[in-house]
C-alpha cells in the first residue's frame, strides 16, 4: 500500500491541529546570510516537573545556518560596516572569538569574499577549530602565558586582535566585546522574531550575557512592547560580569573577564550566576529527555529559567534563548573522560531538581 498516495491515512495519523500549529513558509534565501532567524521555538515538557504548570520555551538559534545565534552579529556588522566602507573588496576580516562569532564572520566571510583571520586561544574548542578552517578562516593563536590573572585570555585575545588590525591593509576589526551595534542586531533581528511569536503574551525571556549584544538588544526592543516583561541575564561562576569574584572557567558562549561597556544593568530584572557543573548536567538531561543537544551556555540558561518558572508559578510564560549546537561539544561537555579531567560531576535525578531550587537570584532596582 502506498501510504503517501492516501490521505485519509494522514488525517488519521496527524492531528488536525497541526496544520493550524505549524505555517510552512516556502521561502528561498538570496545567500545563506538572508536565511537566519526562523528557528523553532519549542516547549519544554520533562525536563522538569515544572513544565507542568508553567510554559517554558526555549528558542532554538541554534538552528541558524552556521549553529548559532552569533551570527545575526554578524551579518549584521559585517553589513553596517560595508555600508560605512570599512569594508571593501580586498578587505581582511579580524576578530577575537573563543568560537561561535568567529565562525559566523567565517561564513558570512566566505559568501562575500573576505579574508578572514580569528584570533583563538588553547580554550578554544577542537571542534570550532575545525568549523573556521572549514570555512577559509585563518587562525591566530595567542599564547598560554598571555591569560590575565584570573586565567582569561580574553584581553590578550582582543589585544592581538587589535594589533593584527592596525598592520594589515584594508583590515576590518569589528570587536565584539565593545560594539554598540552588538546590541542594534538583536534589536533587528531576535526581539523582532519573538514579538511576531508571542504579540503580548509573555512573562520573561532568559538570556546568558557576555558581550551583552543579545541581552541589551533584546530588552531595549521589548520593554517598550512588553511593559512587564522580565529580562532575565545569566552568568557563570567565574566571569565578573555580575560582580563575582573571578576565578578560572571552561565555560564559553557566556562569561566574561571585564565588564562589558553594552551592559545596562537597570535593563535587567534578575541574574543567575550558575555553576559550571550544573549547566553542564542540564545539558545532558536536556539531550536525555527533552531531545535537545544544545551548547554549554544554554544548560546554564535553561537552569536560570527553570529557578524563574518555580518563582513565577502556573500559568506564566518564560521563554529561554538557546545560543548554539551542542555537536561542536561533543569532545567537552559530552565526554565523560573531559567533564573526569576536570573535575565535573553530572547531577541527575531528585539532585537536579535541587540543585536548581538552590539557585540565588541577584536583583537589580
Amino acid at each position: 500500500m502506498n501510504y503517501l498516495a492516501k490521505s485519509s491515512f494522514f488525517e488519521s495519523v496527524f492531528s488536525p491541529q497541526w496544520s493550524n500549529h505549524r505555517k510552512w513558509k516556502n521561502t528561498t534565501a538570496t545567500d545563506v546570510t538572508q536565511a537566519l532567524g526562523n528557528v523553532p521555538i519549542v516547549k519544554l515538557r520533562n525536563i522538569s516537573p515544572v513544565c507542568t504548570i508553567v510554559e517554558c520555551f526555549l528558542k532554538l538559534e541554534s538552528c541558524n545556518p552556521g549553529g548559532s545565534i552569533k551570527e545575526k552579529n554578524a551579518v549584521y556588522l559585517v553589513t553596517r560596516a560595508e555600508e560605512e566602507g570599512l569594508l571593501v573588496p580586498g578587505s581582511t576580516i579580524i576578530e577575537s572569538s573563543s568560537g561561535n562569532f568567529g565562525v559566523g564572520l567565517a561564513m558570512v566571510g566566505a559568501v562575500r569574499g573576505y579574508r578572514v583571520m580569528i584570533v583563538v586561544d588553547a580554550k578554544t574548542p577542537p571542534p570550532f577549530r575545525r568549523m573556521l578552517k572549514a570555512y577559509g578562516a585563518e587562525l591566530v593563536d595567542v599564547p598560554l602565558h598571555q591569560a590575565d590573572e584570573s586565567g582569561s585570555m580574553q584581553k590578550a585575545r582582543m589585544k592581538r586582535a587589535k594589533e593584527l588590525a592596525a598592520t594589515i591593509p584594508d583590515a576590518w576589526y569589528p570587536c565584539q566585546h565593545l560594539n554598540p551595534l552588538n546590541t542594534e542586531a538583536h534589536s533587528y533581528y531576535t526581539a523582532r522574531e519573538i514579538e511576531a511569536h508571542f504579540a503580548d503574551e509573555l512573562d520573561a525571556v532568559v538570556v546568558g550575557v557576555s558581550t551583552a549584544g543579545q541581552i541589551m538588544g533584546i530588552a531595549r526592543y521589548l520593554r517598550p512592547r512588553f511593559p512587564k516583561i522580565r529580562i532575565v541575564g545569566v552568568d557563570v561562576v567565574g566571569s565578573v560580569i555580575m560582580g563575582t569574584p573571578a576565578k578560572p572557567y571552561k565555560m564559553t558562549g557566556i562569561g566574561l573577564s571585564f565588564f562589558p561597556p553594552n551592559l545596562d544593568l537597570s535593563l535587567l530584572d534578575r541574574a543567575y550566576i550558575v555553576p559550571e557543573d550544573l549547566a553542564y548536567s542540564v545539558c545532558h538531561a536536556l539531550a536525555r529527555r527533552e531531545g535537545l543537544l544544545l551548547g554549554a551556555s544554554t544548560g546554564a540558561i535553561v537552569a536560570g529559567g527553570l529557578h524563574l518558572a518555580r518563582e513565577l508559578g502556573a500559568g506564566a510564560r518564560i521563554l529561554m534563548i538557546n545560543p548554539d549546537r551542542g555537536d561542536r561539544y561533543l569532545e567537552t561537555v559530552y565526554d565523560s573522560d573531559w567533564l573526569e579531567h576536570h573535575g565535573f560531576t553530572l547531577k541527575q535525578d531528585s539532585h537536579l531538581d535541587n540543585a536548581i531550587t538552590s539557585l540565588s537570584p541577584v536583583y537589580f532596582e
